[in-house]
């Protein structure tokens, strides 16, 4: 791994391993669940905007493990 992609990696977890990481995804949490009320939506429109609101914030939650994912492959490798 390149020492720019370490420090990238070391950056990421470094911030999501902060109080305020915590904190984020707590509201994220509440945030999906608020999201999962369907019949608040009243158009297509709306169920669309919904939809990528969800997209949003599923990655935001799935991040961290996906950036476990990607550097423990990268360590792997060697790149």
């Amino acid at each position: 791994m390149t020492p720019e992609l370490q420090k990238y990696y070391e950056d990421r977890f470094s911030m999501m391993g902060s109080d305020g990481w915590k904190d984020l995804v707590e509201d994220i949490d509440t945030m999906i669940a608020s999201l999962n009320n369907i019949s608040v939506i009243h158009d297509e429109q709306s169920l669309q905007f919904k939809k990528g609101e969800r997209s949003i914030l599923a990655w935001l939650k799935t991040l961290r493990q996906v950036s476990e994912g990607a550097d423990e492959d990268l360590n792997e490798r060697n790149v």
